[in-house]
């Protein structure tokens, strides 16, 4: 029957429109986007109003939009995570994928009376699940949580096993060999997974590196996901698969609220993602959904059992590492939606040439679809709500004073390096965290230094609208640049500054301080951020920490931790810190507290000085090499300091450097708390600097 509608312009306007008000509309009963376009499809579908056809686009966009939603769940996944919680959360992916799977093998041989090969499709989709839910969790803050960070890790655990076991069934349908055929199978699987997982990343860095066009890095990125599918698919695997790979390889690179990560969002889940969900719900039949009772059935069986074996899989858990019943529920609710993945399974399982899902069992699925992943949305919001309110504690938020972050602009080249750092230090929990600021001199004739400051706001803007994030800016003209500079730190109330590193006319390391930095540094008490960035932030491979002796005496010392923190996080590199004395115990303390998915590591050296030889010969030029350092007359302050310049001129010209400095005491600051060695909590500074006296 023809459809209602074949212009290819109303065509195009439908699906904005169904895209813009499907989740509107559902949202307000509470109902998740994806099981609302689904419904959408249904609807406009040849088996609803049939007001349009699933044509040639609908095949094109929704390829793409399936290697998209894998693409985004590899992409999105805390590798940091692997660290703290590895271990559990391997063990729960082992449990929340063997149990579902044992179950569907079940389920579909005995009770389904399936084949072999259907029964281990429904097994991979049972065992399969996506983190529709997560959102609640990062509503709450809990993203840090033992049971979510497992959850995540299992995640990734039972989507790669589901789709591995799924592109072996499919493989075997399709004609599968002897031994020998599984052994080359396997053979040039291994070859695939490791040649993606070492070359992906070292030709990701260098392209980003030296391409800094929005569209150019979008287009590469995009273009990697299908270089990965397309040899994904030469070795005998779905190309979703590769999707999957790249995205987790790809994952380090691209960083976590970044203007790049950003954009692949956007454009995902703006086109082609609700593609592909529309055109599954056009492939539904409802009359046969709602007319034959043995679709009923086998719904009600699908469900029960994938639902009952995730929660068995949590609990489980649960009782082998002493969890909580609030973990319980936290995990089984993140586990338990059947999305992204079930729909990828499905769809390749109903191909003619696979035949493997019929018309009943796409018609559970999407039942399966739906009651899951309103279950989990309820089961993780309780969760979310009783783990919060276990957690939160008075003092909780620790630290010295966390305002606006200011970057003051000079250079146009150096606009888009220094934008990105400051989106990543920024606090994000303070409303418009984030202020540009260019000063022109008042002795400039033509108003050339003016007017290229205002380019330089309207580009940061830009790079930081291209991330999510609101800049606001402000052009001054004044008689001194560093007056103007603190002048608006104490208008909008700024915590810290970040300002470029001093150079010559040919763009090399000045080795000194320049007059503008200097006069900063002595006009405020704010922590002062000196930077020159080689490279986009998010594509550095390590951070060195170079932390001088008794750094925790100072006021700004957990605030610049953190700092350094979130880079380690939304970049996802490791840190090594280079410490003194007790220095490491404390930062060892705060991170495992508050940032334990960041890998570090501590080394103790015995003076800053003898350090600052040694360092040179371990920093590479994709390395972020931090010297914390501090203003003369306070605490840690040692006589190295005042070479530092000079020495990161000569010795560190080629790498990524920051020179931070900390606040220091002046303004009024909130007390914080530390983890001492011997894991007492000091709540108060004052008694840090009373212990450091009784030590003279």
């Amino acid at each position: 029957m023809t459809p209602m509608i074949t212009n290819p312009t109303w065509i195009f306007l439908v699906m904005l429109l169904i895209i813009l008000l499907a989740p509107i509309v559902l949202r307000r009963l509470r109902v998740p986007h994806i099981i609302g376009l689904i419904l959408a499809g249904i609807l406009v579908g040849e088996h609803g109003l049939n007001l349009l056809a699933r044509d040639a686009s609908f095949e094109l966009f929704g390829q793409v939009g399936i290697y998209y939603i894998m693409f985004l769940a590899g992409l999105e996944m805390d590798m940091g995570s692997f660290r703290r919680y590895g271990r559990r959360g391997v063990g729960f992916g082992f449990l929340t994928f063997v149990l579902p799977f044992a179950v569907g093998l079940g389920v579909g041989s005995w009770v389904l009376g399936f084949e072999l090969p259907s029964s281990m499709v429904l097994s991979a989709l049972l065992a399969s699940h996506t983190l529709v839910a997560y959102p609640i969790v990062s509503r709450y803050g809990l993203g840090k949580e033992g049971s979510v960070v497992q959850s995540i890790i299992a995640t990734a655990m039972a989507t790669f096993g589901a789709l591995l076991v799924l592109a072996i069934v499919v493989r075997g349908v399709r004609g599968g060999g002897n031994w020998l055929y599984w052994l080359d199978f396997s053979v040039r699987i291994v070859i695939y997974v490791v040649g993606v997982a070492y070359a992906f990343p070292k030709v990701g860095r260098w392209f980003l590196r030296r391409n800094e066009d929005a569209v150019t890095q979008y287009t590469f990125i995009l273009a990697m996901v299908f270089v990965s599918a397309c040899l994904a698919s030469l070795v005998g695997l779905e190309g979703l698969l590769g999707a999957f790979l790249a995205g987790l390889v790809l994952n380090r690179i691209i960083p976590h609220g970044g203007p790049l990560m950003v954009r692949i969002e956007f454009v995902g889940n703006a086109l082609f993602v609700p593609y592909f969900l529309i055109g599954v719900g056009m492939l539904i039949d409802v009359g046969v959904l709602v007319g034959d009772s043995a679709t009923l059935g086998m719904s009600a069986i699908i469900i029960v059992a994938a639902t009952a074996s995730k929660w068995i899989a949590a609990w489980a858990m649960q009782r082998a590492t002493g969890g909580t019943a609030i973990d319980r529920k936290m995990m089984f609710g993140l586990t338990n939606s059947h999305a992204a993945g079930a729909l990828a399974i499905v769809m390749i399982g109903a191909q003619p040439d696979v035949g493997l899902i019929g018309p009943q069992m796409l018609n559970a699925t999407v039942l399966l679809i739906l009651v899951s992943c309103l279950v989990s949305g309820m089961a993780t919001g309780m969760a979310a709500r009783d783990m919060a309110l276990k957690t939160t504690e008075m003092g909780r938020n620790r630290g010295s004073y966390h305002g606006k972050c200011l970057t003051a602009y000079a250079y146009p080249q150096t606009v888009d390096k220094i934008t990105q750092l400051a989106i990543m230090l920024r606090n994000p929990t303070i409303p418009d965290s984030l202020m540009g600021l260019a000063v022109a001199m008042d002795d400039d004739p033509d108003d050339a230094l003016r007017t290229q400051g205002q380019r330089n706001l309207a580009l940061a803007r830009d790079i930081a609208a291209a991330a999510d994030v609101r800049m606001s800016t402000m052009s001054r003209v004044s008689s001194n640049v560093a007056s103007a500079i603190v002048h608006t730190m104490r208008e909008v109330d700024a915590g810290e500054v970040i300002m470029g590193m001093h150079e010559t006319d040919g763009g090399h390391l000045a080795g000194k301080l320049g007059v503008t930095s200097q006069s900063v540094l002595q006009s405020t008490h704010r922590e002062v951020i000196l930077v020159r960035m080689l490279m986009p932030p998010g594509t550095v491979r390590r951070i060195v920490v170079a932390v001088p002796q008794r750094a925790e005496y100072e006021v700004g010392f957990y605030k610049w931790l953190e700092h350094l923190c979130r880079i380690g996080e939304l970049t996802g590199q490791p840190m090594r810190f280079h410490t003194l004395g007790d220095t490491g115990f404390y930062i060892k303390g705060y991170m495992e507290e508050h940032h334990p998915s960041v890998r570090f590591e501590l080394m103790v050296e015995q003076g800053f000085g003898k350090l600052l030889l040694r360092l040179p010969s371990e920093v590479n030029a994709d390395h972020l090499v931090v010297f914390v350092t501090s203003r003369p007359d306070f605490i840690s302050h040692t006589p190295a300091m005042n070479t530092l310049p000079s020495v990161i001129a000569r010795s560190f010209s080629h790498a990524n450097v920051m020179l931070l400095y900390p606040d220091q005491y002046g303004d009024p600051h909130e007390t914080f708390s530390v983890f001492a060695p011997n894991g007492q909590s000091v709540t108060q500074r004052q008694m840090l600097f009373e212990q450091w006296l009784n030590k003279l």
